[in-house]
């Protein structure tokens, strides 16, 4: 192979999916030969990908439309906050069974999504012209954004006027308790469905289908008019404008599905804990995101469901994997989160360099 063959190789792959996957082989292999349970280590890797996987691929409209990485996903994921806990405060599961017992986890989970939708959707468009205002400036913006209302809802959270015994604090009669059950509502309910052992491995197949599902819906919907439109504006947003197209309209709509995609992803992902956390604890989870889409190969202007099905699984894996290596090989101590810093931020700092600073959508 030549060295501009070669290149041409590495260039295709991206170094830090490269890196990551090798490290992730020698991390597996590590502890095959330690003898650590790699079988429960990858059922959890499974269920982990599925809890992250909408998260995840929320990244890929506001790529596509020319925005760049969505630091600021946390404006969805407070919206999902809300739909869950207003399906826990008017009893949603319960008043279901009544009527139709075993079907109320099922429409509580349903009833959290499609209000996490509505909101999502109108703080979206909100989101996406905020953002058509600082055109060059997406990234740092997004930051800012993200974690400004992170912030804001910490005090909204605490004052919120909820009444429902689950969720308010038992001694202030107010606000919302850190964390909040869904014992009550859909704990667990996509991680126990069609689950299933292959041989020592767990295979969460509920959670898995839905990612997948609604990884199908966003690739059909990228191969429809509006998707190709979006993409087109930003690719090459002058082309697109001399087409026809409004870019700033498109810009929009990328930005307010990738919101939509934030607030469904959080429904999803506290699903599968059990409980939620409603204060600092989605704080870092944009960037999280981010680094797993670039991991799976994106860049900064372009993105896949196959990066955000590869980053996502790669990224988890590190996570889960890590903890007990490093307490075999280094007892009394545990690396997992220095790594997981310097793979989160590494692969961050290297999409950036990449992009030469970031490039003006006009």
């Amino acid at each position: 192979m030549t060295k501009e063959k070669l290149k041409k190789t590495m260039d295709a792959i991206g170094w830090p999916r490269l890196i990551v996957f090798l490290f992730f082989a020698a991390i597996v292999l590590t502890a095959y030969f330690n003898g650590i349970d790699v079988a429960s280590y990858f059922s959890s890797t499974l269920k982990y990908w599925g809890m992250w996987g909408i998260l995840v691929l929320a990244m890929v409209p506001s790529i596509k439309c020319g925005i760049g990485p969505n630091f600021g996903v946390s404006l969805g994921i407070v919206c999902g906050l809300l739909g869950t806990l207003l399906a826990i405060e008017f009893n949603i599961a319960p008043r279901v069974n009544a009527a139709m017992p075993g079907a109320g986890p099922w429409m509580a989970m349903l009833f959290a999504i499609v209000v996490s939708i509505a909101v999502a959707w109108l703080v979206g468009i909100g989101y996406g012209k905020l953002l058509n205002m600082v055109k060059g400036s997406e990234m740092t913006v997004t930051t800012y954004v993200g974690y400004s209302v992170i912030y804001l809802m910490c005090i909204v959270w605490f004052r919120a006027p909820f009444s429902s015994g689950e969720i308010i604090w038992p001694l202030g009669g107010a606000g919302v308790r850190n964390p909040v059950s869904l014992e009550s509502s859909f704990a667990y309910l996509l991680n126990d469905f069609l689950g299933f052992n292959l041989g020592p491995v767990y295979i969460p197949t509920g959670i898995i289908l839905c990612v997948l599902l609604v990884c199908l819906v966003v690739h059909f919907y990228f191969r429809s008019k509006t998707g190709i439109a979006i993409t087109a504006a930003g690719a090459n947003p002058t082309f697109a404008k001399a087409s026809g197209i409004d870019v700033d309209k498109m810009r929009i709509k990328g930005i307010t599905l990738s919101t939509v995609l934030g607030a469904m992803g959080i429904v999803v992902y506290t699903q599968g804990f059990g409980y939620l956390q409603a204060y600092a604890a989605p704080l870092a989870m944009g960037f999280l995101c981010v680094a797993s889409v670039l991991i799976g190969g994106a860049t900064t202007t372009k993105a896949t469901i196959t990066h955000v099905i590869i980053g996502t699984f790669l990224y988890q894996g590190l996570v889960i994997f890590t903890p007990p290596v490093s307490n075999e090989l280094l007892a009394g101590t545990d690396i997992s989160d220095t790594m997981r810093q310097i793979i989160q931020n590494g692969v961050i700092l290297y999409a950036l360099a990449k992009a030469k600073g970031g490039s003006s959508n006009e």
